[in-house]
């Protein structure tokens, strides 16, 4: 009788032992799971548990074209020295306007920060729009337009013809191809001045012409845009353009060849959200006017509006 009851005794302490067992692995077996679930219940994956890190560099040598437009000498080392402060091999090469369209277009640059839209790069951006990748703008209220010293009586782009013997029935321009060019002669056309032409020569030429012409009180009308340093240099006004020759307000803007986002993501992101304001830019042109290297201009600003860097480069590894 007592070696049943002892083999009684053993099954139930056998099968109490098998109970603990598989009490203890189910409850390591929900210590395992735990956390695998969010909280609407979903199985997690490895894949949507993951971290972010951040964005890669990738391809880490870069090329930027650019006009030498003060404005885009100016914004384009702003953003190559924040490029290179991330870890990329940035080269910034000057280009003339249609070149530097074709550049990005066919993948020989990576990108430029100087399309002047709707307006002053209307005929590159048809030509070749379809062709790169549209960031954005990366400055808003930009102008193009006729510019004369505000100590001329003319105020309207049809006074012009009152002092055509004083300015030899001549507009000083810049580069020729370049949109405030083209506004320049559609104008001409427009307001009837016959036997007027744009003198075309190049930005820093323009400005030397007008800053001699200023220091002597003599008359000029030049082809000018916003942002630019010779606002804030010189007492200047734009003639009125009742029949918008030039067209109205313009965004300065970033484009980029095909194919970037893919092989230099951090770069693409920076670029795509790089933006400042007209008088960020004119800061770096007048520095660079009064004589400071491009490079040193760009680094000055970079030191003094971190903050703004660092939403250009938020999210980066």
């Amino acid at each position: 009788m007592l070696k049943l009851q002892w083999k009684h005794f053993g099954l139930v302490a056998v099968l109490i032992l098998a109970l603990f067992l598989a009490a203890c692995g189910g409850d390591e077996e929900e210590t395992e799971n735990e956390g695998t679930t969010d909280n609407t219940g979903s199985e997690n994956t490895e894949e949507n548990t993951e971290e972010n890190t951040g964005v890669a560099l990738g391809n880490e040598e870069l090329e930027l074209v650019y006009v030498e437009w003060d404005s885009e000498v100016a914004s384009t080392h702003v953003i190559a020295n924040v490029l290179a402060s991330q870890g990329y091999d940035v080269e910034v090469t000057p280009v003339n306007n249609a070149a530097m369209w074709e550049a990005v277009a066919s993948d020989e640059a990576d990108g430029m920060v100087g399309a002047w839209l709707p307006g002053t790069h209307e005929a590159q951006f048809n030509e070749f729009g379809e062709e790169v990748v549209q960031l954005g703008a990366n400055l808003e209220g930009a102008k193009i337009g006729l510019v004369v010293p505000a100590y001329m009586e003319a105020t309207t782009i049809d006074d012009l013809a009152d002092f055509a013997d004083d300015l030899d029935n001549k507009i000083t321009g810049i580069e020729d191809g370049s949109g405030v060019v083209a506004a320049s002669r559609d104008a001409i056309a427009d307001y009837g001045l016959e036997g007027w032409e744009v003198q075309t020569s190049s930005s820093g030429a323009m400005t030397t012409v007008l800053g001699e012409a200023i220091s002597n009180e003599e008359p000029i009308v030049v082809t000018g845009w916003t942002p630019h340093w010779k606002f804030a240099e010189y007492d200047l006004k734009y003639l009125e353009d009742p029949e918008e020759s030039f067209g109205g307000a313009e965004t300065i803007e970033t484009m980029v060849r095909q194919g970037l986002e893919e092989d230099s993501p951090a770069a693409y992101q920076i670029l795509d959200n790089f933006e400042w304001t007209p008088a960020d830019m004119e800061s770096v042109m007048l520095e660079v006017m009064n004589g400071t290297s491009p490079e040193d201009a760009a680094a000055n600003w970079v030191e003094n509006n971190q903050d703004t860097v660092d939403e250009w480069t938020a999210g980066l590894e």
